[in-house]
Protein backbone atom coordinates (compact mmCIF):
# COMPACT_ATOMS: atom_id res chain seq x y z
CA UNK A 1 0.00 0.00 0.00
CA UNK A 2 1.14 3.52 -0.85
CA UNK A 3 1.29 6.49 1.48
CA UNK A 4 -0.04 9.21 -0.85
CA UNK A 5 0.64 12.14 1.43
CA UNK A 6 3.82 13.49 -0.22
CA UNK A 7 5.06 12.73 -3.73
CA UNK A 8 8.84 12.61 -3.85
CA UNK A 9 8.85 14.68 -7.06
CA UNK A 10 7.03 17.49 -5.25
CA UNK A 11 10.04 17.84 -2.93
CA UNK A 12 12.55 18.49 -5.72
CA UNK A 13 14.17 21.92 -5.61
CA UNK A 14 12.65 24.56 -7.90
CA UNK A 15 15.37 24.08 -10.51
CA UNK A 16 14.66 20.37 -10.83
CA UNK A 17 10.85 20.39 -11.18
CA UNK A 18 10.64 20.60 -14.98
CA UNK A 19 11.22 17.01 -16.14
CA UNK A 20 8.82 15.94 -18.88
CA UNK A 21 8.11 12.62 -17.19
CA UNK A 22 7.77 13.63 -13.56
CA UNK A 23 8.25 17.36 -13.16
CA UNK A 24 5.36 19.00 -11.33
CA UNK A 25 6.08 22.29 -13.12
CA UNK A 26 6.16 20.96 -16.69
CA UNK A 27 2.72 21.87 -18.06
CA UNK A 28 3.02 19.39 -20.94
CA UNK A 29 4.54 16.59 -18.88
CA UNK A 30 3.10 13.35 -17.53
CA UNK A 31 3.47 14.32 -13.85
CA UNK A 32 4.44 10.82 -12.68
CA UNK A 33 4.29 10.68 -8.87
CA UNK A 34 6.25 8.33 -6.62
CA UNK A 35 5.24 7.64 -3.03
CA UNK A 36 6.91 5.67 -0.23
CA UNK A 37 4.76 2.80 1.04
CA UNK A 38 3.42 2.87 4.61
CA UNK A 39 6.57 1.48 6.24
CA UNK A 40 9.03 3.26 3.92
CA UNK A 41 10.53 0.01 2.59
CA UNK A 42 9.43 0.56 -1.04
CA UNK A 43 8.47 3.38 -3.35
CA UNK A 44 5.43 2.99 -5.60
CA UNK A 45 4.19 4.80 -8.69
CA UNK A 46 0.98 4.20 -10.60
CA UNK A 47 0.04 5.61 -13.98
CA UNK A 48 -2.42 4.87 -16.79
CA UNK A 49 -0.47 5.93 -19.88
CA UNK A 50 -2.36 7.86 -22.53
CA UNK A 51 -3.22 5.98 -25.73
CA UNK A 52 -0.64 8.15 -27.57
CA UNK A 53 2.11 6.03 -25.98
CA UNK A 54 1.29 2.79 -27.73
CA UNK A 55 4.06 0.72 -29.27
CA UNK A 56 4.32 -0.98 -32.65
CA UNK A 57 1.58 -3.32 -31.49
CA UNK A 58 -1.36 -0.95 -30.83
CA UNK A 59 -2.65 -2.61 -27.67
CA UNK A 60 0.74 -2.51 -25.92
CA UNK A 61 2.73 0.26 -24.25
CA UNK A 62 5.77 1.62 -26.16
CA UNK A 63 9.05 0.31 -24.71
CA UNK A 64 10.52 3.81 -24.60
CA UNK A 65 7.66 4.90 -22.34
CA UNK A 66 8.38 1.95 -20.07
CA UNK A 67 12.02 3.12 -19.88
CA UNK A 68 10.90 6.68 -19.08
CA UNK A 69 8.65 5.47 -16.27
CA UNK A 70 11.52 3.44 -14.80
CA UNK A 71 13.88 6.41 -15.25
CA UNK A 72 11.72 8.95 -13.41
CA UNK A 73 10.53 6.57 -10.73
CA UNK A 74 14.03 5.18 -10.16
CA UNK A 75 15.66 8.56 -9.59
CA UNK A 76 12.88 9.55 -7.19
CA UNK A 77 13.36 6.26 -5.34
CA UNK A 78 17.12 6.88 -5.09
CA UNK A 79 16.51 10.37 -3.71
CA UNK A 80 14.06 9.03 -1.12
CA UNK A 81 16.29 6.21 0.12
CA UNK A 82 19.38 8.45 0.35
CA UNK A 83 17.29 10.99 2.29
CA UNK A 84 16.05 8.24 4.61
CA UNK A 85 19.59 6.83 4.96
CA UNK A 86 20.65 10.22 6.37
CA UNK A 87 18.00 9.78 9.09
CA UNK A 88 15.70 12.39 7.57
CA UNK A 89 11.91 12.31 7.20
CA UNK A 90 10.00 13.18 4.04
CA UNK A 91 7.84 16.19 4.89
CA UNK A 92 6.03 18.94 3.01
CA UNK A 93 9.03 21.20 3.74
CA UNK A 94 11.64 18.76 2.41
CA UNK A 95 13.88 19.83 -0.45
CA UNK A 96 15.26 16.43 -1.34
CA UNK A 97 18.62 15.80 -3.01
CA UNK A 98 18.32 15.17 -6.73
CA UNK A 99 19.58 12.06 -8.52
CA UNK A 100 20.10 11.30 -12.21
CA UNK A 101 20.43 8.04 -14.08
CA UNK A 102 23.95 6.72 -14.70
CA UNK A 103 22.78 3.31 -15.94
CA UNK A 104 19.41 1.71 -16.58
CA UNK A 105 18.98 -1.97 -17.48
CA UNK A 106 15.53 -3.24 -18.40
CA UNK A 107 14.29 -6.80 -18.82
CA UNK A 108 11.01 -6.80 -20.73
CA UNK A 109 9.13 -9.86 -19.49
CA UNK A 110 5.70 -9.51 -21.10
CA UNK A 111 3.87 -6.88 -23.17
CA UNK A 112 2.35 -4.10 -21.06
CA UNK A 113 -1.29 -3.57 -22.06
CA UNK A 114 -2.72 -0.15 -22.85
CA UNK A 115 -5.61 1.28 -20.83
CA UNK A 116 -4.51 -0.39 -17.60
CA UNK A 117 -2.95 0.87 -14.39
CA UNK A 118 0.81 0.42 -14.60
CA UNK A 119 2.32 0.01 -11.15
CA UNK A 120 6.05 0.22 -10.44
CA UNK A 121 7.47 -0.98 -7.14
CA UNK A 122 11.05 -0.02 -6.29
CA UNK A 123 13.57 -0.40 -3.50
CA UNK A 124 17.20 0.42 -2.96
CA UNK A 125 19.55 -2.55 -2.96
CA UNK A 126 22.65 -0.45 -2.23
CA UNK A 127 23.14 3.06 -0.87
CA UNK A 128 26.57 4.60 -1.25
CA UNK A 129 28.15 8.01 -0.80
CA UNK A 130 26.93 9.38 -4.15
CA UNK A 131 25.15 6.47 -5.79
CA UNK A 132 22.11 4.37 -5.09
CA UNK A 133 21.28 1.11 -6.85
CA UNK A 134 17.54 0.72 -7.36
CA UNK A 135 15.69 -2.49 -8.25
CA UNK A 136 12.24 -2.07 -9.86
CA UNK A 137 9.35 -4.21 -11.01
CA UNK A 138 6.53 -3.08 -13.31
CA UNK A 139 3.09 -4.67 -13.10
CA UNK A 140 -0.14 -4.38 -15.08
CA UNK A 141 -3.20 -6.50 -14.36
CA UNK A 142 -1.26 -7.94 -11.38
CA UNK A 143 1.31 -9.52 -13.73
CA UNK A 144 5.01 -8.76 -13.91
CA UNK A 145 5.66 -6.93 -17.22
CA UNK A 146 9.23 -5.65 -16.81
CA UNK A 147 12.09 -5.42 -14.33
CA UNK A 148 14.79 -2.79 -14.15
CA UNK A 149 18.00 -2.08 -12.32
CA UNK A 150 19.25 1.49 -12.08
CA UNK A 151 22.46 3.08 -10.93
CA UNK A 152 21.48 6.61 -9.88
CA UNK A 153 23.97 9.28 -8.85
CA UNK A 154 23.48 12.35 -6.72
CA UNK A 155 23.99 15.67 -8.47
CA UNK A 156 25.17 18.95 -7.08
CA UNK A 157 22.58 21.67 -6.69
CA UNK A 158 24.43 23.86 -9.19
CA UNK A 159 24.40 21.31 -12.04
Amino acid sequence: MMNKTIAIQDTYGERFQHCWGCGPKNENGLHLKSYPNEDGSEVIAEIVPDKAYTGGVPQNLFGGMIAMIFDCHGTATAAYFKHKDKGLELTADTVIGRFITARLEIDFKKPTPMGEVVKVVAKASEIGERKVIVEMQMFAKDELRAKARMVAVAIKDNM
